[in-house]
């Protein structure tokens, strides 16, 4: 595939990863009438490995049946290390956490507030991509990281509140971002070497057996019980998992983990507008002109000729 095929594709599948993923915190709040945040990443990941692993054997059949299936299929270029092995687990273990602690937030703050706190992603993941993978950025990305973060926190202002459960709600979801930004470091690296959708089985398969354990020793109970928690945990599990994180996942072979999570800095915007229709929260002027600033830093940051080159990997 070309370079500019490759761009184009990177970008329709970050495009649709934003708006997917928009709709994670509503689910979420609707299946927590039902479950705790155990019970319902639970649900989430099991729901979405096994429609990912229904999808593998019908791939495989279907290319078995058409005479796709070659040689060239080897496992020389995917063989398994005890680095993958930890890497994979990794990964499913960073984000088990994430969405553990976001879940979670969402029962003590606002979406608009959790989601917006939950998004500071780029602060952790240009760190984090400096410390540990080299990366380099210029003046103007970063310029335009800082003003589209300095929105994202303008979007809560007339909803936050000093009061002890908002500061924790808040706190923990400041907390899943570290998770959060730390899964995409580790995601980077391994879409280098796996494609999309082996990371994903890996990940909510491996997720799932990580809290089994933990969701029958604090939930009481493991599956939803109203026809609203089960269409929104099977929302989570094929829209959010499958759908968006897949999309967010293949624009990481082509942008780095810190551009994807400045961009997704659209998300709580999205997600507060999807908040103020379902749940009537609260939306003000300030939000609209936090919307143009946080759009004006990603303008800013994406404008720069230099960005395609900032840790992104070679396209396929």
């Amino acid at each position: 595939m070309s370079t500019k095929s490759s761009a184009i594709w990177g970008s329709s599948s970050l495009a649709i990863a934003i708006f997917a993923l928009s709709s994670s915190p509503i689910l979420t709040r609707i299946t927590e009438h039902d479950m705790g945040p155990y019970g319902t990443i639970f649900n989430r990941f099991w729901i979405a490995s096994l429609a990912l692993g229904l999808g593998k054997v019908i791939k495989l059949l279907w290319d078995k049946h058409s005479g796709r299936l070659s040689t060239t299929d080897n496992t020389d270029n995917k063989a398994y290390t005890v680095k993958d092995f930890f890497s994979l687990f990794l990964v499913a273990s960073l984000d088990s956490i994430c969405l553990v602690t976001w879940a979670w937030s969402l029962t003590k703050t606002s979406v608009a507030n959790s989601n917006l706190l939950h998004n500071t992603t780029p602060i952790f993941a240009a760190v984090g991509g400096w410390l540990l993978l080299s990366q380099s950025f210029n003046r103007r990305f970063l310029i335009g990281m800082m003003l589209a973060l300095g929105g994202t926190f303008l979007i809560g202002f007339n909803d936050f509140h000093i009061d002890r459960d908002t500061l924790i709600g808040d706190s923990v979801a400041l907390l899943s971002a570290l998770f959060y930004a730390a899964t995409l470091l580790v995601t980077e690296n391994l879409r280098v070497k796996f494609d999309t959708s082996t990371i994903l089985l890996w990940l909510y398969t491996l997720g799932g057996l990580l809290l089994l354990p933990l969701t029958l020793l604090f939930e009481d109970r493991l599956f939803p019980a109203s026809f609203s928690s089960w269409s929104a945990v099977i929302g989570l599990g094929l829209c959010g998992s499958i759908i968006g994180l897949g999309a967010l996942f293949y624009s990481l072979k082509q942008f780095s983990s810190s551009f994807v999570s400045l961009i997704l800095l659209l998300e709580p915007m999205i997600a507060a507008l999807f908040a103020w229709l379902i749940f009537a929260e609260k939306l003000s002027w300030l939000n609209g002109l936090t919307f143009i600033i946080v759009l004006s830093g990603i303008y800013l940051a994406q404008s720069d000729g230099e960005l395609d080159n900032i840790g992104s990997t070679e396209p396929t």
